[in-house]
Order: C-alpha cells, then sequence, then structure tokens
C-alpha cells in the first residue's frame, strides 16, 4: 500500500491523532507554522523552541512555530491521517521505516535548492550516505536531522549487584558478545528481580527495533532490492531462537506485558540512542554507553534515522522551507547534535560531538557514534511500509510464546508478506 493509498484508509477509519502542542508566543498577525515531531522530553522541546524564537526575531513574518507532539507508537498513522484531513503540519518529523513512501508520493516539497541558495548553510557538507534515504534522483526530499546509532545503556549499579561484568569489562577483554550480554542479563535478573535487557520502544509491537540484534547474525527482513522475504531464512531463525531463548527460558529479557524502564531503574540494560540520554537523572545511578554486542556474523551498528520535510500542501511551504533551513544550517546542526547526530561530515568529529553531549565521554562518542555512523546500517524500510508491518506485527505474535514453533511462525511472516513484497 502506497502513502497516498493508507491516507485515504486513515481517513475512511476515522483515526484521530493525540497531539501535544509546544508554542512560542503569537504574534498578532502572520504566518503560523506547525511542526510535528514524536518526542515530548522537555530538553528538546526547549531547545527546538530556543532555535524557532532566534528565527522570529529576524523573521517578522513569523506570528508562531509551533511543535506538535504525536505519541511514537502509531506516529506515522497520525501524521498521516493529518494529511490526508485537509489538516497536512507544514513541517514534519519522518521516521526512516516510512521514508520510501514519503519520498516516492510526490506530497514532499523538495528542498535542495532552497538549502543551497541559503547563505553559509554548507550543503555540500551533507554526507551522501546519511541522505540517500531521503533522496530520489537529485532531489532531497526530507532532511536527515538524526542520523543516530544504537549502543547499550548499563545500570552498572545493577550489574555489580548481581556479580556480573560491566559492559567496559567485557569491552577490554574481548568478550562482548551477545551471547555474553544476556547471560549477565540473565544474572541481573535472577539476583535482584529487576529486568535484564530492554530494546527500547520494542515492546513486542515495534518489531523493526529487534533489527539491533539480528543484524548480529546478518539477518535482515527482506533482501536489499526489498523483493525476497528474509524472516525464514537460517540467520533470521538461528536470531529469532536465541531471542526466545532470551525471554522465555532465560528471562534476559522482559516477556510481553512485562514492561521495564532502564532511565527508572527498572533494567540493567537498554538498547537505544544517545537521544534517550535526556531521561537520565543525576546520581540515580551509574551508567555507561557501549556499542552493540559482537554477534556471530561480527561486528555491526544500527543506525536510527529520522528526516524533516516540508509538505507541499501545507499552509506555508515556502516560510516552511525557509525555517528548515535555519532550523539545520551549521550553527544550530552543532546544538541539535547534543540529542541528534548530525548528518554533516564536518561535525562527525569527536571534540565536536563531545562539547554537545557533556553527559557522554568522548570514549563514548567514539564507539558508539562515530564509529556506529562509519559501520552502520540503517533500520528496515520498505514501500508500503505500514501494510507490512502490520502484517509482519501480527505474524510474530505466534513467536511470542512460551512453546512457540519459531520457524513455523518465522516461515508463516513470509507466507503473508510475499505478495506485498512483490509489488
Amino acid at each position: 500500500m502506497t502513502l497516498k493509498q493508507r491516507i485515504v484508509v486513515t481517513i475512511a477509519a476515522g483515526l484521530l491523532a493525540a497531539a501535544t502542542p509546544i508554542t512560542a508566543p503569537a504574534r498578532a498577525e502572520g504566518i503560523a507554522l506547525r511542526m510535528t515531531i514524536w518526542t515530548g522530553n522537555k530538553a528538546h522541546l526547549q531547545l527546538l523552541d530556543d532555535i524557532a524564537a532566534a528565527y522570529r526575531k529576524d523573521h517578522p513574518e513569523i506570528a508562531s512555530i509551533t511543535y506538535e507532539t504525536l505519541p511514537f507508537d502509531g506516529y506515522t498513522t497520525a501524521l498521516t491521517t493529518q494529511i490526508a484531513g485537509g489538516n497536512a503540519p507544514d513541517l514534519a518529523w519522518i521516521l526512516e521505516n516510512s521514508a520510501p513512501d514519503f519520498v516516492s508520493s510526490g506530497i514532499l516539497l523538495p528542498l535542495q535548492d532552497t538549502l543551497r541558495g541559503t547563505a553559509g548553510y554548507g550543503y555540500d557538507d551533507l554526507l551522501p550516505s546519511a541522505t540517500a534515504l531521503w533522496r530520489r534522483d537529485d532531489a532531497l526530499y526530507a532532511y536527515p536531522f538524526s542520523t543516530s546509532p544504537f549502543g547499550i545503556f548499563a545500570n552498572l549499579d545493577l550489574v555489580k549487584q548481581a556479580g556480573a561484568k560491566a559492559p567496559a569489562d567485557r569491552i577490554a577483554a574481548g568478550e562482548w558478545s551477545w551471547a555474553n550480554a544476556m547471560a549477565d542479563a540473565a544474572a541481573v535478573h535472577a539476583a535482584t528481580g529487576k529486568a535484564g535487557l530492554v530494546v527500547r520502544d520494542f515492546d513486542y509491537k515495534l518489531w523493526d527495533n529487534l533489527a539491533t540484534i539480528w543484524n548480529g547474525w546478518g539477518a535482515a527482513p527482506w533482501s536489499a532490492d526489498g523483493k525476497t522475504c528474509g524472516f525464514d531464512q537460517p540467520a533470521m531463525a538461528e536470531a529469532m531462537r536465541f531471542l526466545h531463548k532470551a525471554v522465555f527460558t532465560d528471562q534476559a529479557m522482559p516477556g510481553p506485558g512485562a514492561p521495564a524502564d532502564f532511565f527508572a531503574g527498572d533494567a540493567a540494560m537498554t538498547i537505544t540512542q544517545i537521544s534517550r540520554a535526556a531521561l537520565l537523572k543525576d546520581g540515580a545511578f551509574a551508567w555507561d554507553l557501549v556499542p552493540l554486542p559482537k554477534g556471530p556474523a561480527g561486528d555491526y551498528a544500527v543506525i536510527g534515522q529520522a528526516g524533516i520535510g516540508v509538505f507541499k500542501a501545507g499552509p506555508n511551504p515556502e516560510a516552511a522551507a525557509s525555517f528548515l533551513a535555519f532550523l539545520t544550517n551549521p550553527e544550530n546542526s552543532a546544538r541539535l547534535a547534543q540529542y541528534f547526530p548530525p548528518p554533516r561530515k564536518s561535525q562527525l568529529v569527536v571534540d565536536l560531538l563531545a562539547k554537545a553531549n557533556p553527559m557522554l565521554k568522548p570514549g563514548q562518542i567514539e564507539a558508539v557514534v562515530v564509529r556506529g555512523i562509519e559501520i552502520g546500517a540503517v533500520k528496515p524500510s520498505h514501500t508500503g511500509n505500514a501494510q507490512i508491518a502490520q502484517v509482519v506485527r501480527a505474524g510474530l505474535d505466534a513467536l511470542w510464546q512460551p512453546d512457540a514453533d519459531v520457524d513455523a511462525a518465522l516461515g508463516a511472516v513470509c507466507g503473508r508478506i510475499r505478495p506485498l513484497l512483490a509489488r
């Protein structure tokens, strides 16, 4: 199902999007810009609002800039509901898994001319690898404002309490593997009753976040050309058997319906991105940030990416594109880097990122962020992603049972999505 088709389906379903607007004080008259995002973090919102306020000082024609937070789970559905209902925002964050749909849909404004024409922007500083997902031919349809590798945050207090090795010690000894990481996670659960390892935002729904694990086996949900199902391939089956054992036999990961928040001290480890460091509370517990463990296929990294696009059907596409150029210029890109690793080659250096991320040590930035961007693969995406994702999610429900037949469940998933992949 294409994005345009999905918009029609969304209207028919009559879905409503929950939203929390954050708006700078408005002037009585002028252009009101609205941008949908999925973060509700106060630090993120404050930084975005500060940038908006700086832009408005020199642009009296802009009455207000509103950041509208939509829930992460269901974000794309909520966004397409707005578009389909004739209420498209001016700008929006777009998830990497729906990038092919948005880029090919024709509803996004090409940005390359605006960005190239903005004095001091440095368009050629944008890494081709970072913009690839958001390009079609020579046009750039969204700015990849966050190119963020996944790493593991570890609660060192819980690890020590369980008598397990700290991840840094595992790394120093050449032992940082998925087998050892899960063994340490199981030890924490057994000793403390707290969760071992949590894949943040997965919750047995957002299955593509498991790419942070299965990529270590060299597995993928489909082939590089998107036409062949990969769930029933040996590498994926081995990875999923490993996950199933970790959940239901070793209890290294919390099972379905047992959420645990690492940042509240409820888990020993979590897989997530550096933007989540803002959730860490000073002095709550000792912590570390390390790369993903080595898998049977060797060292690897996984990148989550998000773009900011401007909608042609939005109320003010030209004004929105101008604000986007300011929001993502070199100065503001450096400011955003404290949460969202930039796509600018000149800014992917440890010293600059360390200055922008005072909570992180230079070694953590080098190992997780810089190295991760160098070797990482972006999370899976496909045209018609919304329908494919729903079918896969429903199919994998059979896997998340204690007595599941892993191979049969994965084979059934492929049977369901092959017709969709072949479109």
